[in-house]
C-alpha cells in the first residue's frame, strides 16, 4: 500500500523546529555546478524529492556528486553531456535550470521540455527569448529545446513579466558571457539573491541580485567554492500557520525573519503573536484568529507557496476571508479536500471565499500538489475531531524535508503507515 500521512488534530504544537534548506535555493545552485571545472561544495541542502531529481539529472551529464546528510559536492570537471533526457526533466520544471549553464558553458544544450504542471502553465519561451537576445540559436525538435552559441553576449534582457526561473536561468548563463547583461523586471525572490551571492563567491561579478534590475559582468571561468544554502522561507511559513491553526507556540530556528514580511503581516493581522530575532521566530496562536485576506504576488508581496497553508488557517478564522490568486491559473486544487474535512470555501475563478466554521473534522483526503498537501496537513492538525489519512504523499515529500517527523516533535499526533 501507497504511503500515507496519518494525523490526529486537537493538539497545540509547542517547541522548537529548525528551518530547513530551501529547495527553491538548492535546486539552481545544484544546476549552477554544471557553470565550472571543478568542486562546488553545498550545505545544508535538503533531503528531499527534487533534490534528488537533480542530482540524477546532474549525473547523467557527467557531474560528480558525492555526499548526503545536508552537505554534497559536485564536480562538474569531467562534465561531458548537453541532453537533458524527458525521462529526468518530467517529474520536475526547475530541470530547466541546467538550459542556461549548458549553453554557457559548454555552447550547447538540448533540454527536454518540462511539460505540464498541475498548478497552471509555466512557459519557457522567456528563458528562449533571453537566450536568443544573448546570440544563441535556439529552436524546438521532437519536444525539445535546443540551443547552440560559440560564447553567448551580454544583452539587455528585459522580461514581459518576472520569472524566477527564467532570471536564474538567463542570471547564470550570462555569468560567462562576453560583456554586460542587464536584467531589467527581474523577479527579486531571495533565492534568486541567494543564487548570486553563491556565484559571486565563485568569482563571478554580479549586482542588484534581489531588486528589478541585475546586471552581470562575464567572467573567463569560475573557481571551486563551499556555500550553505539559505533557509527555506515556505517551510517556515508553514510552521507559522501550523502554530496558528492549532493554537500552539512555536519557535522556528535558523531562519532570516526578512524573507517572510508579508507572510508575518498577514499572519499578526489574523492574530498570531509573532516575535522574532536576527535568525528565529516565535509564533503563538492565542485563541480563534481573525479573517484576513490576502492576493498573492510576486515577492515581496504574499508568496503564492503559501497561499493553500494560508487558507487552511482561514477555514477555522473568525468571518469571511478572500483569497486572490494572481500567480497560477489551477492554485485552488485543495479546497475540494479541506471541504471534505468541514470547511466552507467558495470558489469562482481565482478568487476563494472562506467563511470561518467552529471546527474541521478527520476526513480521507488526496495531495494534489506540494503545497496543497501542507495545508491538508494543517487542517488535519487543527482538526478538533476524527483522523486525517493524506494520500499520494510523495508531493509533500518534493519539498519539505521530514515534516511529519518535525510536527511529531513538536507534539503533534502525526505519522506515517504503508510504503
Amino acid at each position: 500500500m501507497p504511503e500515507r500521512v496519518i494525523i490526529e488534530g486537537g493538539v497545540p504544537l509547542r517547541g522548537e523546529v529548525t528551518a530547513s534548506g530551501a529547495k527553491n535555493a538548492a535546486l539552481p545552485l545544484m544546476a549552477a555546478s554544471l557553470l565550472l571545472s571543478g568542486e562546488l561544495i553545498l550545505e545544508n541542502v535538503p533531503g528531499l524529492r527534487d533534490v534528488m531529481t537533480m542530482r540524477r539529472l546532474l549525473e547523467h551529464l557527467g557531474v560528480r556528486c558525492q555526499g548526503e546528510n545536508g552537505t554534497i559536492s559536485l564536480d562538474a570537471s569531467s562534465a561531458d553531456m548537453w541532453d537533458a533526457p524527458y525521462d529526468l526533466v518530467k517529474t520536475m520544471r526547475a530541470s530547466v535550470l541546467v538550459l542556461g549553464p549548458l549553453v554557457a558553458r559548454f555552447g550547447r544544450a538540448r533540454v527536454s521540455q518540462p511539460g505540464g504542471c498541475a498548478i497552471g502553465a509555466r512557459p519557457i519561451n522567456r528563458h528562449i527569448e533571453a537566450l536568443e537576445a544573448m546570440g544563441a540559436t535556439v529552436w524546438l525538435e521532437h519536444g525539445y529545446v535546443v540551443a547552440q552559441a560559440d560564447r553567448l553576449k551580454g544583452a539587455e534582457i528585459l522580461f514581459e513579466a518576472p520569472t524566477v526561473t527564467g532570471t536564474e536561468n538567463i542570471m547564470m548563463a550570462a555569468v560567462l558571457a562576453d560583456g554586460e547583461t542587464t536584467m531589467i523586471n527581474a523577479a527579486m525572490e531571495p533565492e534568486i539573491a541567494d543564487l548570486a551571492d553563491a556565484l559571486n563567491s565563485m568569482g563571478a561579478r554580479i549586482e542588484g541580485a534581489g531588486t528589478g534590475e541585475i546586471r552581470v559582468t562575464g567572467v573567463t571561468s569560475l573557481v571551486p567554492a563551499t556555500y550553505r544554502v539559505m533557509p527555506d522561507r515556505i517551510e517556515i511559513g508553514t510552521y507559522i500557520a501550523a502554530a496558528g491553526i492549532t493554537g500552539g507556540d512555536v519557535t522556528i530556528l535558523k531562519c532570516v525573519p526578512g524573507h517572510l514580511k508579508a507572510v508575518i503581516e498577514r499572519m499578526e493581522k489574523a492574530g498570531i503573536v509573532i516575535d522574532k530575532g536576527k535568525d528565529w521566530i516565535r509564533a503563538a496562536g492565542e485563541g480563534r484568529n481573525s479573517a484576513v485576506d490576502i492576493i498573492t504576488d510576486p515577492y515581496p508581496g504574499f508568496p503564492t507557496d503559501m497561499q493553500a497553508q494560508f487558507m487552511a488557517l482561514m477555514t477555522l478564522s473568525d468571518g469571511i476571508s478572500t483569497v486572490m490568486e494572481t500567480i497560477f491559473e489551477h492554485r485552488f486544487m485543495h479546497v475540494p479536500e479541506l471541504c471534505r474535512m468541514g470547511a466552507d470555501v467558495t470558489l469562482s475563478e481565482r478568487r476563494a471565499v472562506i467563511r470561518g466554521v467552529k471546527g474541521l473534522s478527520g476526513a480521507p483526503v488526496m495531495a494534489t500538489d506540494l503545497r496543497a498537501s501542507a495545508s491538508l496537513v494543517l487542517a488535519g492538525l487543527g482538526a478538533s475531531e476524527g483522523v486525517t489519512e493524506i494520500s499520494r504523499i510523495y508531493h509533500l515529500d518534493r519539498g519539505y524535508e521530514k515534516l511529519d517527523e518535525k510536527l511529531a516533535s513538536l507534539g503533534g499526533r502525526i505519522w506515517r503507515t504503508g510504503g
